[in-house]
């Protein structure tokens, strides 16, 4: 039997309790401390193991012999709360409530840091000792000018799985690996994105172990034909299992996200969480849903849940308490995994206030933490739409990002039909993408390029993420090629760098999904979420084969990173030096950026992009120039240089001009 002490909480305790804080274990005791405004009873459950079959622990009689029920009292702001004396290290816990009438589905704790095999259970480990050598030391890469960020998007398995270099394939120990980390240094990001990598719910974590195979993906076992970019959260506050080399090891998981983390942190990387607050897997089978039912959801007039995220259920981030736990939930991946960055997804089912004060918690902690999403949702969310995250309103939360399909439209199309954008030869979306080279500021043109009133919903120029494609939709490759499908490989590859120079050359924050590089194919498949890896993985053979595309990436990167005309960072500074000479040609955009001295190494930059398929000449101002890129070529350190008082542009190509 455990010794237990059940301890009555002080008041100041309570009043102050974290959601945080559901199991402080130490060698002498383990505290617990649950929150539930709907429950009668609660009790905690302690297990000798992680594989208890909590399914059946329905009432009190049906309990088994080796599982403990701990009561909890009920203190002030609706926690419950009891300490059991003893080491618990190793042991497992789930938490239950009555109401009604009944017991509710044991469950982990809303809160749960550690789990077992697929979740089912949380686990009691000493925190402390899942931290690899080295880890007291980690800190996040230098950052002095937030202006610096090219974001590049992968998922850990799409990374690692075709790799033949990489050793622990699928694996966070496998992103950890020079192999992997070397192509990101040599490309120049700042800060890589991971797809969903806190415990999800689609994935067997059991089986789901994969192997290469005679050039061929292929799996350990028939039972393991699964593949999800993890956009199903169950334990929000723990590492996916799958990613681990034994997801079976409560510490394992925890131990090799912080080696991820930590290799690449030493690497000069920072590293984004994608994180999915708006909704869960299920309903009933989340903490969320069974420990207290409802209230951490929207509801609908007649009591149903409401969808605003397409998945059957949006969270109710109003609620006093889940925007607590949001807030300490980010606050909880910064510091103990150090992580340097989110990236909400449907933001724009979230309220502003709950994003304005995740952004304050964060800035405690370290201001440089980006914090940006997806502003819109996959349906209406339940509530006030002029109160959401949702992307005209970005203005409104500062120092809070937000995607924008505005340039990824103008660019490539938009991904609802199979129209041309910009970079593919449709000149009807010139003044969109002119909005989003200046970061859909309100831009106001005196020549009127931008329209009567122009593209206005970030407050500086930084909360517009700049991107043409992400894990959604077509990638680049396959999106050109339903949309421009009689044209050669040459002209496509043509049109993925034109669109590519377009981001790295906005005033926004630049965003890449990975393989664009190394231009990869989904095989015309525009929501690979469950596709297999056949289908998902980074093409690592295409490397040589596209050599120049690959290295046409790094030089605008460092092009971008050379040149603060590229990134200003505020609304002023853009209004103040950018402007866009007037063309006759509708399928041309000049884009300067002027009087950079003492901001830039040149006196001023011009851009010009092309996106019809005939070379352009156009007037420049009399200067003496280097040319940093010209007919699809590029070089941070000038290819050559020109003392012209006018420029050549080839077709679907950008020509750039430094003025000396």
């Amino acid at each position: 039997m455990l010794s237990m002490a059940l301890l009555g909480c002080q008041h100041s305790a309570i009043s102050n309790q974290k959601l945080e804080n559901e199991c402080l274990y130490s060698p002498e005791k383990t505290q617990f401390a649950f929150w539930s405004n709907a429950a009668e009873q609660m009790e905690v459950l302690i297990y000798n193991d992680g594989m208890s079959a909590t399914s059946s622990l329905n009432d009190a009689a049906s309990l088994p012999n080796d599982v403990q029920a701990v009561p909890l009292e009920k203190g002030e702001n609706d926690f419950w709360t009891a300490t059991v004396k003893g080491d618990l290290a190793g042991k497992y816990y789930t938490v239950r409530s009555f109401q009604n009438g009944e017991w509710s589905q044991p469950a982990p704790g809303i809160f749960a840091k550690a789990v077992s095999l697929n979740g089912k259970e949380a686990a009691i480990i000493d925190m402390r000792a899942t931290d690899p050598e080295g880890w007291a030391e980690d800190v996040r890469p230098d950052m002095p000018d937030m202006t610096d960020i090219v974001v590049y998007e992968t998922h850990v398995r799409d990374y690692t799985m075709a790799n033949p270099a990489i050793q622990h394939k699928g694996k966070f120990l496998g992103m950890a690996e020079e192999a992997s980390i070397r192509h990101l240094q040599q490309l120049g990001i700042t800060h890589l994105q991971i797809l969903p990598m806190f415990d999800y719910g689609s994935i067997d974590e059991k089986n789901a172990q994969f192997t290469i195979h005679n050039s061929e993906l292929t799996m350990h076992n028939a039972q393991c034909a699964m593949y999800n970019w993890g956009y199903d959260p169950v334990n929000y506050n723990v590492p996916e299992g799958s990613y681990s080399t034994d997801p079976a090891d409560p510490s394992c998981r925890i131990r090799e996200a912080k080696q991820m983390i930590m290799a690449l942190h030493r690497a000069g990387i920072r590293v984004i969480m994608d994180v999915v607050y708006n909704h869960t897997y299920d309903v009933m089978g989340c903490s969320l849903g069974r420990v207290v039912p409802q209230y951490f959801y929207r509801l609908n007039e007649d009591g149903t849940y409401a969808n605003g995220s397409g998945c059957g259920n949006e969270t109710a981030s109003d609620h006093e308490m889940m925007r607590r736990f949001m807030v300490e939930s980010v606050c909880y991946w910064a510091r103990e995994y150090h992580i340097d960055g989110f990236r909400f997804d449907l933001m724009g089912i979230h309220d502003q206030e709950t994003m304005r004060q995740i952004r304050a918690a964060l800035d405690e902690i370290d201001p440089t933490i980006l914090t940006y999403g997806e502003g819109w949702a996959a349906m209406a969310p339940a509530y006030p739409y002029e109160q959401l995250a949702m992307k005209q309103w970005t203005y409104l939360m500062p120092r809070v990002g937000a995607f924008s399909d505005d340039i990824r439209n103008a660019l490539i199309g938009s991904p609802f039909d199979h129209e041309r954008g910009f970079a593919s030869g449709n000149a009807a979306c010139r003044q969109a993408l002119m909005n989003g080279l200046v970061g859909c500021i309100g831009f106001d043109d005196p020549n009127g390029q931008l329209g009567a009133e122009p593209l206005s919903w970030s407050g500086e120029p930084m909360q517009h993420v700049s991107y043409i494609t992400c894990h959604d939709n077509y990638c680049l490759r396959d999106r050109i090629e339903v949309s421009a499908t009689a044209e050669t490989e040459a002209t496509k590859l043509r049109m993925n760098k034109l669109a590519q120079t377009a981001v790295l050359v906005s005033q926004g924050m630049s965003f890449l999904y990975g393989g664009e590089e190394l231009w990869r194919t989904k095989r015309g498949i525009d929501n690979s979420y469950q596709s297999p890896d056949s289908i998902n993985i980074i093409p690592w053979e295409n490397k040589d084969k596209y050599a120049d595309l690959l290295e046409y990436y790094r030089q605008m990167i460092a092009i971008r990173r050379a040149h603060k005309g590229f990134r200003l960072g505020s609304a002023d500074m853009v209004k103040q030096h950018v402007s866009f000479p007037k063309t006759d040609n509708e399928h041309l955009i000049v884009y300067q950026i002027n009087d950079l001295k003492d901001i830039d190494t040149a006196k001023s930059l011009i851009v010009v992009l092309n996106g019809g398929d005939k070379a352009q000449q156009v007037e420049i101002p009399e200067g003496d120039y280097i040319l940093l890129a010209f007919n699809g070529e590029a070089d941070a350190n000038g290819l050559s240089e020109l003392h012209e008082s006018h420029a050549l542009v080839a077709p679907y190509s950008a020509t750039i001009l430094a003025e000396k």
